[in-house]
């Protein structure tokens, strides 16, 4: 099956966040494919079961509930059974994340098992997001700087996640270096000034809204992530058992909001 391009969401019950981010994954010539995508935070868990779409065949649901699903709290010593709600997601409701505890996934579907594991660091708490016009050679830019605390003894990796008026907009894997003071900082260049010569994915109009997301993220998750934007649009492997896509992670959500307004951002000095 010839299959090119896969999307598939980040962020799935509202319960976890206000938005869903989106990531591409794109195939050659292999078979329909197993994807899982595992998030459990301070707020809520959420599973979603989905496999592989060939671009030239017709879109239609791909969501799959014929499953067992499991989400083990090896800390705790508690083992929850996570069952589909209306969307089709695996979850249960009460169920919220714990710092420092160890989160084990297991997912059977058929004969085949899946199982993978994530530790919830402590949360960060975001300083500060603004934007600010910086001079390009075709055009000026508006940047948008994000500052949060870092977490532990700079070892975590972050995990940046932009929407735009509740749609994915950009996203940034961060390195516990990028730390000073405290503080980490992520940057991104969003819309030009003149928007008429910007492309939908990047423009940003008078009043959309924007929110931001970050979660400390481990190294192995940081890898992933960094597999993606290398080239590998599968990402590495992240579950033990047969071959499948997506990941699985442990994590709290800090989150702030913006509302961009073009002719109310300075310049940078």
């Amino acid at each position: 099956m010839k299959l090119l391009k896969y999307i598939v969401s980040v962020c799935l019950l509202p319960a976890l966040a206000s938005c869903e981010k989106e990531i591409d994954f794109k195939y050659h010539d292999i078979p329909e494919q197993q994807v899982i995508e595992g998030l459990i935070t301070q707020e809520g868990a959420s599973v979603r079961l989905t496999k592989t779409v060939a671009t030239d065949e017709p879109f239609n649901d791909n969501t799959v509930t014929d499953a067992v699903v499991t989400l083990n709290d090896m800390t705790a010593g508690q083992v929850y059974s996570l069952t589909p709600d209306e969307n089709g997601a695996f979850s249960r409701p009460g169920l919220e994340g714990a710092t420092g505890h160890e989160y084990e996934l297991t997912v059977t579907i058929g004969e085949n098992t899946y199982t993978s594991s994530s530790r919830m660091l402590p949360p960060t708490e975001i300083a500060s997001a603004e934007f600010n016009w910086i001079k390009m050679p075709y055009d000026d830019v508006a940047v948008l700087k994000v500052q949060f605390t870092e977490v532990g003894d700079n070892q975590s990796n972050y995990w940046l996640r932009v929407y735009r008026n509740g749609e994915p907009y950009q996203w940034q894997a961060i390195e516990p270096r990028n730390a000073v003071d405290g503080l980490v900082t992520g940057m991104m260049m969003t819309s030009r000034k003149d928007i008429a010569e910007e492309d939908d994915e990047s423009v940003l109009k008078d009043g959309d809204i924007i929110d931001i997301e970050v979660m400390p993220i481990s190294a192995v998750m940081a890898d992933y992530l960094d597999s993606l934007n290398n080239g590998d649009y599968n990402g590495n492997r992240m579950f033990a058992g047969p071959f499948c896509l997506g990941y699985f992670l442990a994590a709290p959500i800090s989150r702030t909001r913006l509302v961009y307004h073009p002719d109310q951002i300075p310049y940078a000095e």
